[in-house]
């Protein structure tokens, strides 16, 4: 194993370029759904690690928004979670000029009169602080409330402004189905103008995701071997050890196809799969990504599988089923574990299978992406290789690990030392994102954020890419929800999931990779 070593502050987001012209102007950003876990968790923390190394504008503001009446203590709450959940010292000498910029706005969300108020209280603040125009609205919302802050924020005048920009930052789900993400994208778009729209997949600001585009296009070893040619087949695994975590009735709607593969787990495969972009601007990655989607025939029913997982042992301990979580219909056929095998029709990825999951409870916290190529006639080697743990010569791997040992490693074979016969073992050579470059405090939402403040929409999802994503799996999701499944739960919690999926991996000739977060 060969590990890169380089040393690179733990705070430094290297991922972003320092220029001036990475620096928004200033604004206001106004977070409905403020008094959930995200805005504390992820949001606000986000946010300061941007203001730490000074890529936020000396004139801005926070605006929370949420139904319940917290006055002071919001910021006072904000404060708290940006320590915890940002890895942040209390002492930090910007620390205390960042909350001063935090305030709060009690608002039900279908009040009309509430957003007029709203307005009136942005202009208040702007004019106090010297901000300007520029509004930038997050809907941290569940989604039943997106379409009617929307409406609202358009009937008040605050969606199209005569200056300044504006946008609008929708968390997923986009839609449960095609014809309510076609719905969606129509209500969003009769107040905001597509390119004011910011549809954020937050795995979309992780640095080993974007490193993939990095890794195919700026290294010419690969380019060359990228394609059905030489790859035999991908799998993408999005795997967790964690259950429900108490969000019963938002699972129970949505289930693992639409909470995971439908929108993280196709990023990934795109990112994997599409064609060079003309450059990496929104407009040219965007139509890359969804020429590949495109490009994906109808996935028979056949090649979907289902599971639910029951009670069992997840790191060391016991947990219940699935159906046994809080405020879990007890005969539930909400899938926990969703599989798929796909193809690619065009030239490069064609008779290339790629095998997709995702699943809760399962052995092992890991994203994963694993590209194994074809074998080379090893017939020499073959007739060398008699016993021992190198009795076959194994196909060479490339491993890109997303979460959460991050890191790309590479498996080949090698000559065994010190043995007079030519006897070949698989070794790897290994990066690790901590290893050289330290670890960072960064969650993934600084990207995201800085990239919505200055307009940029290329690692955001366009209304194209959403409606493509469900068309291919809202079939799916019709024929799981027209027969209620007759096995659940079918696997045990710190499993990789049920055994009918092994029957999508093609006659046998290939197998689930279950060394995730390993070497190659």
């Amino acid at each position: 194993m060969a590990t890169m070593q380089m040393s690179v502050r733990p705070e430094d987001l290297s991922q972003i370029p320092h220029g001036g012209e990475r620096i928004p102007g200033p604004g206001i950003m106004v977070i409905f759904g403020a008094s959930g876990d995200l805005t504390k968790r992820k949001l606000l923390p986000a946010l300061f690690h941007l203001e730490q190394v000074g890529l936020l504008p000396k004139q801005f503001a926070i605006v929370g928004v949420a139904r319940r009446p917290l006055g002071d203590e919001f910021a006072a709450d904000m404060r708290a979670g940006i320590v915890e959940f940002g890895d942040v010292d209390t002492s930090d000498p910007k620390l205390d000029h960042f909350v001063g910029q935090i305030s709060y706005f009690p608002l039900r969300f279908d009040d009309p009169a509430g957003y007029a108020s709203l307005n009136v209280e942005l202009d208040r603040i702007a004019t106090e602080k010297g901000i300007g125009p520029d509004r930038l609205f997050y809907l941290a919302t569940a989604p039943e409330y997106f379409a009617s802050i929307i409406e609202n924020l358009g009937a008040q005048n605050m969606a199209q402004p005569e200056h300044g920009r504006v946008g609008v930052v929708i968390e997923k789900p986009f839609g449960h189905d095609l014809d309510s993400a076609r719905e969606l994208n129509h209500q969003v778009n009769a107040v905001f103008n597509e390119d004011q729209v910011f549809r954020i997949d937050h795995y979309l600001g992780k640095e080993t995701v974007q490193n993939i585009l990095v890794f195919r296009f700026a290294n010419g070893i690969f380019e060359p071997i990228w394609n059905r040619n030489y790859i035999d087949h991908v799998q993408i695994t999005a795997a967790e050890t964690l259950g429900v975590e108490g969000r019963g009735p938002f699972y129970e709607k949505a289930g693992a196809l639409r909470d995971v593969v439908q929108n993280h787990v196709m990023e990934l495969l795109s990112f994997v799969t599409m064609e060079p972009p003309s450059s990496f601007e929104a407009e040219s990655v965007r139509r890359e990504k969804v020429k590949v989607w495109r490009a994906i025939p109808s996935v028979p029913i056949l090649n979907a599988v289902r599971g639910q997982y029951g009670p069992g042992v997840v790191e060391g301990q016991k947990v219940v089923g699935y159906r046994d979580e809080e405020r879990v219909n007890p005969e539930s056929g909400t899938e926990t574990y969703a599989a798929v095998r796909l193809q690619i029709e065009n030239w490069r990825w064609a008779g290339v299978p790629f095998y997709l999951r995702a699943g809760k409870r399962m052995k092992k916290r890991a994203t994963e992406i694993t590209i194994q190529f074809k074998q080379p006639p090893l017939l020499i080697f073959n007739r060398l290789q008699t016993s021992g743990p190198c009795h076959e010569i194994e196909p060479n791997l490339l491993t890109i690990r997303i979460q959460p040992n991050e890191g790309i490693a590479l498996r080949f074979g090698a000559k065994v030392p010190t043995t007079p016969e030519m006897a070949v073992c698989p070794v790897n050579m290994d990066f690790d994102y901590a290893a050289a470059f330290g670890k960072s405090s960064a969650n993934g939402y600084e990207r995201l954020l800085l990239d919505a403040m200055l307009g940029d929409q290329t690692l955001f999802s366009h209304r194209d890419g959403v409606e493509t994503t469900w068309a291919l799996y809202t079939p799916i999701l019709e024929a799981w929800a027209a027969k209620n499944p007759e096995v659940f739960p079918n696997y045990f919690a710190g499993t990789w999931g049920p055994e009918c999926s092994d029957r999508l991996l093609e006659r046998g000739r290939h197998v689930w990779r279950n060394n995730l977060g390993g070497k190659a």
